[in-house]
């Protein structure tokens, strides 16, 4: 029955996404607008599909179907219920299952959205490019990737899902998260090429699709701070980012997605960089698809990915369409995309926003070719190889430390061109606190150039997203925490949050290796640990769990070695303690040997790997305050189209020059700020 309902869920969805793309060509071919009233029966019928084969699939693993292949290869009778659930996206089927199911989620809200402008044709041409994708993954589903095979002699139990899966709750909600970033970036995508078809390539488009593109930015920045987290505190390494080729890959839309929401404003108030921002914007649906594709194909080792599969190809193919079809778009629709005014000055708004674009552009370069380097080697010479972390650490900090740089004094430049007292006036006390601070930590003992310039420029950048913030609230009481403005001055506070923990964890920290006795105790970087004594417990039936108490400065922490039913080895599971300064960090190593009852522990101290997660949140918060509209100024008229006419231009240039300079989401002082 499962299996059954199953697939007759995803039939639907890919004979509804089907029809959905071919009422939309043949209401565009032969100019009926009135058929693309039916896009709601399609989209409805693609949700319908979507959900009727999540719920067969969660209903076979809860109830333990291994007549379902899917199951029989994942599931497990020992596996708890929540591991169960998240058992649907530990593998490959049942990951596109979920990709399909994201998607149909966002196809219902945007028809509801713009549910009263189907006939548009800017909005017709964004439905069927989201048809399309749909109907390319339920035609994985229905195909190569299907999740509803059967078996012929059901097993009477299953190996369930790899043991690092299902020893933290963090894996609940990690790759939903991430697929709920990579597939939301589909609908400012697809509102995109419907802007170059239509030849609508004004602003009114960007307004439609700002805060999709910013929702979708939002959870990737949630998914990826909960993979380095889950990193941290179950493989055991003490590491939280390895550089690793899935890690990158969620990483590379993210970069060219946070290039695209600070670009996107230059184009809103300037009517300036549309090429830049369509290309950007392109490249992170992308390489969403590319990530797919690295992840799933098995073309490259990685604890994240999954095992080889015949899909790889077909996700191959499906990027290079997509590649082909923008950039053939975008050279067809050429000339009128110049910008209809050009930059006044490099030390300008404009110019920080290009300058940016470079940058984040450049790092994803950086990591790209980092990734698929072992991939082309292979291919051209036949021989395997790899990139390690040095080459993304020499080639990635450097751009860190300047695009933090131009996190400090973005926000100070005012648009067209800043004079050198504006800017010093408004850079003074930032610069004076990110200077206080590198002396502070001198005095206290801090030494190293790289880990110093990231203290500074980090309270140089911090200063000054306060000072618009303190600003702000002056002017406009609570109101001055929302708004694209206010609220992506908070991002940059979380922001900066991370570039510190990231540089002090990652030039500070100490590591040893003890094997002690029950009473001995080791020393670590002002730390005693102690080791108090080993146990055994079956009391969990999921799992047989062995643990080392440890004592550390009078607090304990059990690092342990846990067995699964179904694994072949034991599995460590680290301790933490975070605080505000150092972090410590236990693993267990070896069991106690029979003849002294010694045990091998890692320890590891870290200073504020705590401050990581902590900026990860108060990048959410952020996102999420940027997502309500600001307080506008009085007499201010909004630079892009209202959304009722999506494909009205920008003002002219000349006329943009009498608009107040403070103009937008309420920027205080009159100096509209950047926005991660």
């Amino acid at each position: 029955m499962n299996a059954s309902l199953g697939t007759a869920g995803v039939a639907l969805a890919l004979v509804s996404s089907l029809g959905g793309v071919l009422t939309v060509v043949v209401a565009q071919w032969r100019r009926r607008p009135v058929l693309l009233r039916q896009i709601p029966s399609f989209v409805g019928l693609a949700a319908l599909g979507a959900v009727l084969a999540t719920v067969a699939m969660q209903r076979a693993l809860i109830t333990r179907d291994f007549s379902v292949q899917f199951v029989a290869d994942n599931g497990s009778r020992a596996t708890s219920l929540p591991f169960t659930i998240s058992t649907m996206w530990s593998a490959l089927e049942g990951s596109i299952l979920l990709w399909g199911l994201v998607l149909a989620g966002y196809l219902v809200v945007v028809t509801w959205k713009f549910r009263t402008r189907l006939e548009d044709p800017l909005v017709a041409w964004a439905m069927l490019a989201m048809f399309a994708v749909t109907a390319f993954f339920f035609a994985l589903m229905a195909g190569p990737a299907n999740p509803f095979g059967t078996v012929a002699n059901p097993p009477a139990d299953g190996p369930g899902p790899n043991p690092l899966l299902q020893d933290h709750l963090l894996m609940a909600f990690h790759p939903p998260m991430l697929y709920l970033g990579y597939v939301g970036f589909t609908v400012p995508f697809a509102f995109a090429i419907g802007a170059l078809v239509t030849g609508r390539i004004g602003e009114g488009w960007l307004v439609e699709t700002r805060r999709w593109t910013l929702f979708a930015w939002g959870f990737l920045t949630v998914g990826i701070v909960l993979g380095a987290w889950w990193s941290y505190e179950v493989l055991g390494w003490g590491g939280y980012w390895a550089w690793d080729p899935v890690e990158n890959a969620s990483l590379l839309p993210w970069l060219t997605g946070t290039a695209y929401l600070h670009s996107v404003m230059v184009q809103e108030r300037r009517g300036m960089l549309r090429v830049w921002n369509l290309s950007l914007l392109c490249a992170t649906f992308s390489l969403t698809i590319l990530g797919t594709f690295l992840t799933r194909s098995g073309v490259l080792d990685s604890v994240h990915a999954f095992s080889e599969s015949a899909i790889g190809p077909i996700f191959l193919g499906f990027f290079a369409v997509i590649v082909v079809v923008t950039l053939g778009l975008i050279g067809w629709r050429g000339d009128t995309l110049r910008a209809p005014g050009r930059i006044d000055s490099p030390l300008s708004r404009e110019g920080a926003f290009l300058a940016n674009n470079v940058l984040f552009t450049g790092f994803a370069f950086v990591v790209l070719f980092g990734t698929i380097f072992p991939l082309l080697a292979e291919a051209l010479n036949d021989r395997r190889v790899s990139v390690g972390v040095p080459y993304f650490n020499r080639m990635s900090g450097p751009i860190g430390l300047m695009l933090l740089f131009l996190m400090a004094i973005a926000p100070a430049l005012p648009w067209r061109k800043a004079s050198t007292e504006t800017l010093s006036q408004r850079l003074l006390w930032p610069a004076w606190f990110g200077a206080g601070v590198v002396v502070v930590c001198v005095v206290t003992g801090v030494r190293g150039l790289v880990p110093l310039v990231a203290f500074g420029l980090g309270a140089f950048a911090a200063g000054a997203a306060v000072r618009q913030v303190v600003l702000a609230t002056r002017r406009n009481g609570w109101r001055g925490f929302v708004g694209r403005t206010n609220g992506g001055m908070i991002v940059h506070l979380g922001v900066v949050l991370i570039a510190v923990g990231l540089a002090a964890s990652g030039s500070f920290a100490e590591q040893t290796e003890a094997r002690l006795a029950p009473g001995d105790s080791r020393r670590v970087h002002g730390h005693d640990v102690t080791f108090d004594s080993f146990s055994e417990s079956d009391a969990d039936p999921t799992r047989l769990i062995r643990s080392a108490s440890m004592n550390v400065d009078g607090r304990t922490l059990e690092p342990r070695l846990q067995t699964f039913p179904n694994g072949s080895q034991e599995i460590g599971k680290p301790a933490v303690r975070y605080g505000i300064g150092d972090t410590v960090y236990l693993a267990l190593i070896e069991a106690p040997r029979a003849s002294d009852g010694t045990i091998v522990v890692r320890v590891i101290i870290q200073p504020m790997v705590g401050w990581l997660w902590a900026g990860g949140a108060v990048m959410i918060v952020g996102t999420a305050l940027s997502a309500f509209p600001g307080k506008r100024r009085r007499g201010t008229e909004p630079t892009s189209a209202p959304p009722d006419h999506p494909g009205r231009a920008a003002p002219s240039p000349d006329a943009q020059r009498a608009e107040p300079v403070g103009g937008g989401d309420g920027g205080p002082e009159r100096e509209p700020a950047v926005t991660s």
